[in-house]
């Protein structure tokens, strides 16, 4: 490997190289302590010298120095691993480089020559996969180790590196740690003992950063049962970040394809960097802070002063540049920021340049000035170009007068900012099919109503009135503390709409789809999929009690809001809960509306919380479980198992306390959480525990906890709310009333935000993206024991046999898929699958597989035999092989009896295994019809899926779209439940051609084995002994005239001796060939043999077979011989990464 020329002063300090060739200006040297006699102690010490230094001499012990005759100083300009690879480098120097030096007159026009010359062959190599890196060149050392150490798959992806320590027990050990896409890795070298460990990042169940006495910082890693830690590393919190987004990246892309497949950004993990993983983690982080789509990402920041009128200061923030948006984010503890959308941006002005100041004027008249922007002129011109304001006529034609508007309107702000007029955001709804919210069609306001409740409504209508006044109304209104001090307590009923759709921000999603959810409801409404037949059974069950949800009126748009998306969303398509979301969301906000605020509870606030595993709801409540540690500790002394909490709490996160809350209580609780997130939920969930604390620790079980907080939620009221008594939800009876306080909700909320509003939504995301992974681990664990306790009913493995192989399995699927997302065994996984389905292996797969676990040799016929026994075991003929299906076939070869082991050989030259249909065309097939690109329609996607003759898996239904067909799955069942065992007798014959293969196979199993030589005699005795068996019963069947019958008789003896005595001399070279060749070469001999002996057209019984070499002992005491498993599964889960890498 060449490297970048680096200055030598000694060539040989402390004798630490020795010269193996020279020239007047190269000197190729070897490291001492490598190569001949291996140095001994100065080799030892060499070896942990280079280790700790992180010297590319470890893996690289040659390498080549110029030098000049009149100087002192030499440069490194090229390494290697072997001495191949160097000498191969010092030709191509002799070749190209030597002549040409003689031309020069000076040493330094030399040495610059040779510089110029290296640097440019690194930089030609380097063009492509080095180019994203921060320093090239030593990346390229880094990388040369990796791949010298790891041995890990050519297309593996380094990511980056760092020194540090690995505690191995209480001793550490000094090295380098080693992030791939794939895998985390560390290399250790002291005093000849060698550390080396390699975790692949699906393996990993916790990560997270701990200090102890010992460890004052450290990184934590739990995997395989084993806890691993990492210390003394320099940029402990860049390598922390860097460990968390390799696993989420992993994590996503292998177990939870539904989320990943909306990062694009991440979807080729050949092209991954650490740059990339920074830049990704600023953009989700960005996204998650701003409630803005998916779409955006962090392109700029700069540090700015941002003028606020209301307060009359500037406050000190960040200006956060995307796509679409400009944001601002105060930073001196003011808690204020504000998004603007480009869309609403009509003009940017740079009004005092000593100052580096600029204005940015949005619609309504309002203008907001940022100050002290270092490239402020920059700034402007990329905010014009992504606002097109410069390309727009109407613009260009007005610049004076909207310079002039912006001037006085910075002028007015500062004079008297409480006068700023104001425009609310106008949205077009006439293409919403409904364009009244529920609550203002089946309870409008009176005006003229004065009682108490409805004089405190209009004063909070008041307070936001004045708010907005001061703070701006709609997609540019100003968020401070003030604003969440009135979400508190509480939103008036007439703005709650307006508020849900601003801070969730679902005003910017509907704002730029205009027409969208008309066309969804459109083309969802009579559409009958399983989703919509959930739909319909769970229409009435949503708020019954509310007038709204008793009339078609509210049914039907409920119907409408959730058919349309689950059309839109099929991977999530409906599940329970989102009716009673959504049911709520249509009282105070229109059709339309609605629809965006479920889009962005769905895919925004709530990731992974509406699908069949409720991923995101489990995680936030092992967040929960850790904030009820840090903040409860009476309760979590009195009730270690905090597991029921999560249980209790599973309703609070799914509906946001709607279905264990009054409504006119639950509105308030979902007004702070479209504002603050689901901190606001924990926070929430934190206060009720804290309120019932007492009585929760006196409980005797479960039961009786249950009942109090049940009893607790039955009695929260709103005092406040103005809705009557026939929209309220029924309370409890008069006499529970009178036994229990009630509380009132915004005052529990008060207490809420009081008590634990410290909570930083930082700390939730982190705790969110720490416990994912063992949830998902967790949920992974479940599944493997549930297979495991399936198959253990039909194996004799034991149950730790079963968890190798599982593991042994899993990881050859994910083998296939740590270097594309396009491979086949990814595009199969679907977790909504059943278990024993969720993982299978196509015919490359099995194969490798299937290699590291034979019994038997097999010979030079591996893959023509793994094609035959994976067409045998798979049942369904769908060219994939479940765990179950390899299990009873590895079975059956390690532990069945001599009958069982014969039957599955025999079984394997016959249909469908040995001349059914190739399996490359099915593969084809499914290479054809799952990758389908984002841009195809819904419909073609189904289509592709539910084709009846598409040779692809079978896959259940997207549940949004695609009917069951249950008749099917009946069907289905039935024909495994009355499936009878098969016996001997049901066995069809075996004809000529297909015998012929069948000892063919016999020799190639035996080949290698101490006793091959009798083995051969005893199948060579077998197949003699079975022909002359068939000649005499074909005679003895034959018509009485002897002339004729003679002459066929003799020549089919002939023939079948000749071709068996030909398949057992050739059976090593035609075993070589491909699954391909020898399905074309077994068709071909099939019909050569049915045009030669159509006359003579003769087979063979099982029972036949079976009888013959039941009469050989050695034959027999071979089959029996006992394999030891645990011997054989080590050694394949040695040999599985490693065979990988040799490909």
């Amino acid at each position: 490997m060449w490297l970048k020329p680096e200055e030598v002063l000694l060539k040989n300090a402390f004798k630490l190289w020795v010269t193996e060739k020279d020239n007047e200006y190269f000197v190729l040297q070897r490291r001492r302590g490598y190569g001949e006699g291996g140095g001994g102690l100065t080799g030892l010490l060499v070896g942990t010298l280079d280790t700790v230094l992180d010297s590319t001499s470890k893996v690289a012990p040659f390498r080549i120095l110029h030098h000049t005759p009149d100087s002192q100083v030499s440069w490194s300009i090229a390494c290697g691993v072997t001495k191949e690879e160097i000498v191969q480098h010092w030709d191509w120097l002799q070749k190209n480089i030597m002549r040409t030096l003689s031309v020069f007159d000076s040493s330094e026009d030399i040495t610059s020559f040779v510089q110029g010359k290296i640097r440019g062959l690194i930089a030609e190599e380097g063009k492509t996969s080095l180019v994203l890196e921060d320093d090239p060149e030593k990346f390229r050392e880094a990388l040369l180790r990796f791949e010298k150490w790891f041995e890990l798959p050519p297309e593996e992806k380094l990511v980056t590196y760092y020194s540090c320590s690995y505690w191995k027990g209480k001793v550490p050990c000094q090295g380098w740690l080693y992030l791939s896409t794939n895998f985390m890795c560390f290399y250790s070298y002291f005093l000849g003992a060698e550390v080396k460990l390699v975790i692949s990042w699906d393996e990993v169940w916790r990560l997270e950063k701990t200090s102890n006495v010992i460890l004052t910082e450290s990184i934590h890693v739990l995997a395989h049962r084993e806890d691993h830690y990492f210390s003394m590393l320099l940029h402990l919190n860049e390598t922390f970040v860097i460990m968390e987004q390799l696993a989420d990246y992993s994590i996503k892309r292998l177990f939870d394809k539904e989320s990943f497949e909306r990062e694009p950004a991440l979807s080729d993990p050949l092209q991954i960097t650490k740059r990339g993983l920074e830049a990704h983690a600023r953009s989700e982080q960005f996204r998650t802070f701003f409630r803005l789509p998916k779409e955006e990402n962090l392109l700029e920041v700069h540090e700015s002063f941002l003028w606020v009128p209301f307060c009359h200061f500037n406050t000190l923030g960040k200006i956060c540049l995307s796509e679409n948006y400009l944001c601002f984010a105060s930073q001196d503890g003011s808690q204020c920021h504000v998004i603007i959308p480009m869309r609403e941006v009509v003009n940017v002005e740079k009004p005092d340049s000593s100052s580096r100041a600029l204005t940015v004027c949005v619609r309504g008249k309002r203008a907001l000035r940022f100050s002290e922007v270092r490239d402020y002129q920059r700034l402007a011109n990329t905010i014009r170009s992504r606002c097109g304001i410069s390309a727009s006529p109407q613009h260009s034609a007005s610049s004076e007068g909207i310079r002039g508007e912006c001037q006085s309107l910075i002028n007015h702000f500062d004079d008297n900012p409480e006068d700023v007029t104001l425009m609310v955001g106008q949205k077009d709804s006439s293409k919403a099919v409904s364009t009244e919210a529920l609550m203002t069609v089946f309870h409008p306001q009176d005006v003229e109503n004065l009682d108490p409740k409805m004089l405190k409504e209009k004063m909070k209508e008041q307070s936001w009135n004045i708010h907005f006044s001061e703070y701006g109304r709609g997609t540019s209104m100003f968020f401070t503390k003030k604003t969440r001090d009135l979400i508190v307590r509480g939103v008036p009923e007439a703005l709650r709409g307006e508020l849900w759709m601003l801070f969730s921000g679902a005003v910017n999603d509907m704002a730029t789809h205009p027409g969208y959810y008309t066309e969804l409801v459109e083309q969802s409404l009579g559409t009958s999929t399983l989703a919509t037949d959930e739909i319909e059974r769970d229409l009435h069950r949503s708020l019954p009690e509310h007038p709204a949800f008793q009339s078609d009126t509210g049914i039907s748009a409920l119907r409408r809001v959730l058919t349309a998306y689950a059309y839109r969303n099929p991977k999530i398509g409906y599940c329970q809960a989102m009716n009673i979301l959504t049911s709520v969301l249509l009282l105070y906000a229109k059709e339309e509306e609605a629809f965006w605020l479920l889009v962005a509870v769905c895919e925004r606030m709530l990731p992974d919380y509406f699908n069949r595993r409720i991923i995101g709801a489990l995680v936030d409540q092992a967040v929960f479980e850790d904030l009820i540690r840090e903040n409860l500790p009476q309760l979590v002394e009195h009730m270690t198992d905090l597991s029921f909490f999560s249980s209790v709490s599973l309703s609070w996160f799914l509906t946001l306390f709607i279905s264990v809350l009054p409504i006119e209580s639950a509105v308030n609780v979902v007004d702070c959480f479209f504002y603050d997130g689901i901190k606001a939920i924990l926070q929430l969930g934190l206060a009720v525990l804290d309120y019932n604390m007492e009585a929760l620790i006196s409980c005797s079980d479960d039961a009786e906890a249950v009942t109090i907080l049940n009893k607790f939620f039955d009695n929260v009221t709103n005092k406040d709310s103005p809705l009557p008594p026939t929209v309220q939800q029924a309370s409890v009876s008069n006499n529970d009333k009178a036994s229990h306080i009630s509380v009132d909700i915004s005052e529990l909320i008060r207490e809420a935000y009081e008590k634990y509003g410290n909570i930083r939504s930082e700390e939730v995301e982190s705790s969110r993206k720490r416990n994912k992974l063992y949830v998902i681990q967790t949920l992974e664990d479940t599944t493997k024991q549930n297979v495991i306790r399936v198959v253990s009913q039909e194996v004799r493995f034991n149950v730790s046999q079963l968890d190798e192989l599982y593991n042994l399995f899993k990881r050859q699927h994910f083998l296939s898929c740590y270097g594309t997302m396009k491979s086949p065994a990814l595009l199969h996984h679907d977790p909504s699958l059943a278990y024993l389905e969720q993982y299978q292996l196509g015919f490359q797969q099995f194969s490798v597989l299937f290699s590291l676990l034979e019994p038997w040799a097999f010979c030079t016929t591996k893959s023509t035999l793994s094609l035959w026994i994976s067409r045998l075991i798979d049942e369904n003929q769908d060219g994939l092989v479940n765990f179950k299906e390899f299990c009873c076939a590895l079975d059956t070869l390690y532990s069945g009896s001599f009958t069982n082991k014969l039957k599955f050989l025999f079984k394997l030259h016959l249909p469908p295994a040995f001349t059914g249909s190739p399996l490359h065309v099915k593969e084809q097939r499914i290479q054809h019809f799952i990758p389908v690109t984002e841009d195809s329609s819904h419909l073609s996607r189904l289509a592709a899926f539910d084709l009846p003759e598409d040779g692809v898996i079978r896959k259940s239904p997207e549940r949004g779209r695609g009917k069951v067909d249950l008749q099917a799955y009946l069907k289905q069942w039935q024909n495994e439940i009355l499936k009878k065992e098969e016996t001997i007798k049901d066995l069809p014959r075996i004809n000529q051609t297909q015998f012929i293969q069948f000892s063919k196979t016999l020799y190639n199993i035996f080949h290698g084995d101490p006793e091959e030589e009798t083995l051969y005699r005893a199948v060579a005795h077998v197949t003699s002994l079975l022909l002359r068996m068939e000649e005499v019963g074909r005679r003895l069947q034959e018509p009485s005239s002897p002339s004729e019958s003679k002459k066929p008789a003799s020549s089919s003896s002939s023939s079948s001796t000749t071709a068996t005595a030909a398949a057992a001399e050739s059976s090593t070279e035609e075993a070589s060939t491909t699954p391909e060749s020898s399905d074309t070469a077994s068709s071909h001999n099939s019909q050569d043999a049915g045009a030669d002996l159509s006359e003579t057209d003769w087979s063979f019984s099982f029972e036949q077979v079976l009888a013959s070499l039941l009469n050989e002992p050695s034959i027999v005491t071979f089959f029996e011989r006992p394999v030891d498993v645990h011997t054989k599964l080590g050694q394949a889960r040695v040999a599985q990464l490693k065979l990988k890498a040799s490909k």
